[in-house]
């Protein structure tokens, strides 16, 4: 019987565990700790500073099944996808690793006997490739595996030598490859090794990590040489079954009979409508795994990539007869059909279902604007029938608008696209985007921290108790280890109270004392698995390394912190149960004096929402449950009920946070022991902090109090100056604001009047330069309405030509400038009023017949309106 997809992952994990290696879980497709990436695009990114000798973990050998996206930068295979057979824009590595623990003898003994023992691929139909300089490498093929000389191939750096980007770990690398027969690839005559058909299949890519490549190209030794190795799960999954594309395994086709089902059609039929249906189906899984990540779509960074991918799905789904929302459906048979390995997919379905069919509405309001567009193109190039490279990237880069739908358009109507000026343009972008991407947005930890962090291992021992006696292990002053802690630094113990930033909680304040000094903690950091640093500065004396040590923690500011850390988990529950369960965190900071809970939402939350989420919030509080706090295995944890959220990287044993049934968390921060310990929670504010997330801030115990105090006193002095009772004051403020709108109606009116009047009463003023009228005047109102009233009414006293007015206010100058139909052909207004502004110190422009400018000199506004009949001279000569 063929081995399913699911099948060979569990043997791959499962042969290497057999040979002593840590199964590690799939990081995060947003690589943590590592600014140079925009997303996961090999297995080795989570132990880049295992093979730097940055980082000592438990294990020197590990094995995953690494969730991957190439769909930017170096790695960017989207236009190929759904078109070969290969291609992929998400896809599962499979990878073994060893780090300064075995090398080239015992990865290529491994990689041989999982294909041929494991898998029962043929040895005979099997051959390698090995870096022209490796000969190490090609001898143990010879002579260990035994492979004639002829099925051992010599290439060179562009396919033998792996480097994860431009900077960074690399070395040789061996590939192992298979034959599948005369029946695959081009099938032409002349096929061979080199072809770059599918019939010579690379399965297998073990490299042996020898050096890191700094920016400038240097090649350095890495401190021991270590092994990375990656094999496509679909790659090998469609050799094992015997088929020909990675689309026709068991891993896709259960995705395409469910687009086909959704479209009416049947997938092997037609070839146009094959390509759109695994279009979509890679891009339903690459959408689907992004998401879950935290990644939402967006016109930048990682969202922009995201949001093009999402794109490509829809239009092929349009271009197979969908019209209406389709993709939401497919990324939810996604999680459906991958939870099995990947469990916190199913938490997060209705996440994932909630911003697919957003994106699915915006994209249909897209082409809706793009077909307008396109209709003043077409017209646009009328003549030369041809659409210019810049103009369809407008359209491709600010609308989403697919290049492959205008060409559609242009052909039938018999139109050109300027692909090449449009490829121009992308290239453009793309070197743009490289320039300003910042990477993962975290700091990167100097080499000092991680060192010491992979010999100290701080025991954390503040859940139960805010005080204890500890040893220093370790003093880090301007990313230098030293012997003495004074001034600013850094200082390790070998155990803490003091709780490390992590999890959106800040870290722990206080003191570090001992018999003649003080340490003021100022914020408390963790760095590699379980190093914890406080870092601060000496009040009094100085402490050395290996001095015996009272460390306390400021007990007000942790209590606070435990009341706002748990707030946010009632606060989590309430959101999702009165806007829905597509509500996820996205982000927190939980801090002594507030907290803020960013979540995944499309709309803002209304006043009466809010109320709700506060009394259901407070509802908890009073029932004062005691929480429950528990270590547990992730994958149990999660099956459990417990959400795991975006950003935070887990081990394979979880701490869980739950409140009788109403709430149950993956969270290693501090809370309350009760409820009822929270006293209340208040939010304090609501607002939008990008799209599809909104971000609440909040208040707890006597902050909330003292908070309500605040509000409470305001209302009573209000009501008391508005001569009413903190129950009218609302109508009160109706009552008075209704009034002053009738009375500033009144005053423009009186305004309008005088303005109207004056006007009438300056035509003496009017001076005639080149045949053109020109009325300057110095108003007392800076009351732009009122300036336009006096211009409008004396251009239409002096018939034909200029008026220009300039007022002061508040020390700044204002000019309105209106120039008469007949004469903006000879001097326009926006002109005019910009040379006047200029002298002082000002500038603005408008329409040829109205304009308006500001100035920032006020004494020079005589010299403007006095020099406004000789810049009309000049202009119109």
């Amino acid at each position: 019987m063929t081995m399913t997809g699911q099948e060979i992952r569990q043997k791959f994990l499962d042969y290497f565990a057999k040979n002593g290696h840590e199964i590690v879980s799939s990081s995060s497709l947003v690589p943590h700790d590592d600014p140079t990436l925009l997303f996961t695009n090999a297995g080795m990114n989570q132990f880049k500073d295992c093979f730097l000798g940055r980082e000592t973990r438990g294990y020197t050998r590990a094995t995953t099944s690494q969730k991957v996206v190439r769909a930017g930068g170096k790695h960017n295979d989207l236009e190929n996808v759904g078109v070969t057979s290969r291609h992929h824009t998400f896809f599962e590595m499979l990878g073994n690793f060893s780090f300064g623990d075995y090398f080239k003898v015992d990865a290529i003994k491994f990689g041989w006997e999982f294909l041929t023992k494991e898998m029962g691929l043929p040895a005979d139909k099997m051959f390698v490739s090995v870096f022209n300089d490796d000969q190490e490498a090609a001898k143990i093929w010879e002579e260990v595996i035994g492979l004639d000389p002829k099925d051992i191939e010599y290439r060179d750096e562009k396919d033998n030598f792996w480097a994860m980007g431009d900077t960074g770990p690399c070395g040789p690398c061996s590939e192992i490859h298979i034959d599948q027969g005369e029946h695959t690839g081009c099938q032409e005559p002349g096929c061979d090794r080199n072809c770059e058909c599918d019939r010579h299949l690379e399965l297998w890519n073990l490299v042996f990590m020898q050096f890191n490549r700094s920016e400038d190209g240097t090649l350095t030794p890495l401190p021991e040489p270590s092994i990375d190795t990656g094999m496509g799960l679909e790659r090998v999954a469609s050799v094992v079954q015997g088929v020909t594309s990675n689309y026709d395994t068991d891993l896709f086709i259960p995705i395409l009979e469910f687009i086909a089902e959704l479209a009416g059609k049947k997938y092997g039929v037609n070839e146009k409508d094959n390509v759109s249906m695994r279009v979509i189906a890679d891009h339903s899984r690459a959408t689907t795994f992004l998401v879950g990540d935290g990644v939402l779509p967006a016109n930048e960074g990682r969202g922009y990539v995201l949001r093009r991918i999402m794109r490509r799905a829809m239009r092929h789904g349009r271009m197979l007869g969908m019209d209406g929302a389709f993709f939401f459906k497919v990324c939810e048979f996604v999680v459906d059909f991958m939870k099995g390995h990947y469990i916190e997919l199913a938490d997060k379905k209705p996440f994932i279902a909630k911003v697919v069919s957003n994106e699915e509405q915006s994209f249909s309001r897209t082409l809706n604007t793009g077909l307008k567009i396109i209709d003043e193109l077409l017209e646009k190039y009328s003549e030369s029938k041809v659409i210019s490279g810049d103009d369809i990237f407008r359209l491709y880069d600010t609308f989403g608008f697919p290049t492959d739908l205008l060409e559609d358009i242009a052909e039938d109507n018999g139109y050109a696209l300027d692909l090449a000026g449009f490829e121009q343009e992308m290239k453009a972008q793309q070197d743009r985007a490289k320039k300003s991407w910042s990477g993962s947005g975290e700091q990167k930890v100097s080499d000092i921290y991680l060192r010491l962090a992979s010999s100290i291992k701080t025991e954390f021992v503040g859940y139960t108790s805010m005080n204890a006696e500890s040893e220093v292990a370790a003093i880090i002053k301007d990313d230098k280890e030293t012997d003495t802690a004074e001034g600013n630094c850094d200082i390790v113990l070998a155990q803490t109270p003091f709780y490390a930033e992590g999890g959106g909680q800040t870290g722990d304040t206080g003191y570090l004392k001992t018999d003649s000094a003080v340490f003021k903690v100022t914020g408390t950091y963790k760095f590699g698995d379980s190093m914890i640093a406080m870092r601060g500065f000496t009040e009094l004396g100085s402490i050395k390394k290996g001095e015996k040590i009272k460390a306390e923690v400021d007990a007000e500011a942790r209590g606070a912190t435990e009341k706002n850390h748990t707030g946010t988990h009632l606060l989590h529950k309430a959101l999702q149960m009165v806007l829905g369960d597509h509500v996820r965190q996205a982000g927190s900071m939980v801090s002594p004096d507030r907290l803020r809970f960013d979540f995944n939402h499309y709309a803002s939350v209304s006043a009466e929402e809010i109320a709700r989420i506060e009394e259901i919030v407070n509802e908890a509080v009073q029932e004062n449950t005691e929480l429950k706090k528990t270590y547990m295995n992730i994958d149990d944890a999660v099956k459990a009920g417990a959400m795991a959220l975006f950003g935070e990287k887990y081990g394979s044993k979880v701490r869980v946070v739950e409140i009788s049934d109403f709430s149950k968390e993956l969270c290693g921060g501090c809370h309350v022991e009760r409820t009822g310990d929270i006293g209340l929670l208040k939010v304090t504010s609501e607002q939008s902090v990008a799209s599809g997330v909104r971000r609440i801030e909040a208040v707890t115990g006597m902050s909330a109090v003292s908070g309500m105090q605040k509000v409470d006193a305001m209302v009573k002095e209000a009501s008391r100056v508005l001569k009413t009772t903190p129950d009218a004051l609302i109508d009160r403020v109706n009552e008075l604001t209704e009034s002053l709108k009738l009375k500033e109606r009144e005053l423009k009116k009186l305004a309008d009047q005088a303005a109207s009047k004056e006007a009438a009463g300056l035509m003496d003023d009017v001076k005639i330069v080149n045949g053109i009228k020109v009325l300057a005047v110095k108003l007392g109102s800076a009351d732009v309405d009122a300036m336009r009233t006096f211009v409008d009414t004396a251009r239409d006293k002096i018939k034909s030509g200029v008026v220009v007015v300039g007022a002061e206010a508040d020390g700044k100058v204002m000019f309105v400038c209106g120039v008469t139909k007949d004469t903006i052909g000879k001097v326009k207004a926006g002109d005019i009023v910009r040379e006047v502004a200029k002298i002082t110190g000002g500038g603005g422009g408008g329409r040829p017949d109205m304009a308006q400018a500001g100035g920032k000199n006020p004494e020079k506004l005589d010299e403007a309106i006095a020099a406004a009949v000789k810049i009309v001279e000049g202009l119109s000569a």
